[in-house]
Order: C-alpha cells, then sequence, then structure tokens
C-alpha cells in the first residue's frame, strides 16, 4: 500500500496491564510519533466493564472523547461511536460459520478482516477486495490506507476487537 497511515500499539506495561489500555501513535515525518489515541479499560482482567477510547484533537492537542466498549462478557460489547451504538457481533459478522474473515460496515461499505498467511497478522479489505489496512503483530502496528483514513476510528476498534478476541483463543 502507499501512501500508508502508520500508527503503533504501545500496551500499557505490567503484570497486572490489560490489552484494553494501550495508546495508538502515528508515525510522523518529523521526529518521533504522535498519540492519536488512549484506549482505557480500567477493570483489569474482568471480562466485564468499559474500555474508553480518546482521540486528540489536533487543532487543540486536547484528547476528546471517541466512543467506549462496554464489555458484557469477554466475547460481548457494545461500541459506542459517538452516539452510534453497535454490538460486537455487527463489527465481527460472518458470512458463514465456515468463514474465517469478519466484517463490519462504515461509511456506507463493507470491509472484511482476514488472518494473513502467516496465521499471526491481520488484513482488512474493501468490497472489491483491495487491501486498506494490515496489522502486523511482531511490530504491533497498524498500517492503513491515507484514502480511508475518515474511517479510521472503525478500524482502530475493529482491530482491537479482533485482537482480543484472537486472545482469547477464539475467532
Amino acid at each position: 500500500m502507499t501512501d500508508d497511515l502508520i500508527f503503533h500499539f504501545v500496551y500499557s506495561p505490567g503484570p497486572n496491564s490489560d490489552m484494553r489500555t494501550f495508546s495508538v501513535f502515528r508515525a510522523t515525518d518529523k521526529a518521533g510519533n504522535l498519540e492519536i489515541y488512549k484506549f482505557y479499560h480500567p477493570v483489569t482482567g474482568m471480562n466485564i466493564g468499559m474500555t474508553n477510547f480518546y482521540r486528540q484533537n489536533l487543532e487543540t492537542t486536547v484528547f476528546e472523547p471517541a466512543g467506549a466498549i462496554e464489555w458484557i462478557s469477554n466475547e460481548n460489547a457494545t461500541i459506542q461511536f459517538g452516539i452510534e451504538e453497535i454490538s460486537i457481533r455487527d463489527l465481527r459478522k460472518a458470512k458463514k460459520s465456515s468463514s474465517q474473515s469478519r466484517r463490519f460496515k462504515a461509511g456506507g461499505s463493507v470491509y472484511k478482516w482476514k488472518i494473513a498467511d502467516n496465521e499471526v497478522d491481520l488484513y482488512c479489505v474493501d468490497s472489491w477486495g483491495r487491501t486498506i489496512a494490515t496489522w502486523t503483530q511482531e511490530q504491533l502496528q497498524l498500517s492503513v490506507a491515507a484514502r480511508v483514513e475518515d474511517i479510521l476510528d472503525r478500524l482502530v476498534v475493529t482491530c482491537l476487537l479482533n485482537l482480543w478476541i484472537r486472545h482469547l483463543g477464539q475467532w
């Protein structure tokens, strides 16, 4: 993918950290990285609770609420993007029970996350089969095509949801 936006997930250190608490930094042309998102899950290790996420307003440099994930169980949650509420099932739909991809809608289009050939990384394609995002586990890096920056919140959150479900040993 050319003109990719590169994001690094930085998880909280420590033995009691929860993978739902992390920051997302955007790699910039300038020296260093710019923190774009903060995800915070205060109930470490619990299968319930609220994961809040914040996006930095680049005009004011203030982190503003972007949404929340209300965990009802390890695999069941309701996600809020602003005033819109969506079930995790609607952000991880399988076309059929044997499907290895998970579909979601954003901006009037359908996208799907797939497991890469190495069975570790993930990638997301649009309805034409063009790759729009890739997750590289070794670098904890999400690369996003610049043309889909308008659905960045959905891509970051659905990436997290899919990583979480894989962490639980499910897909």
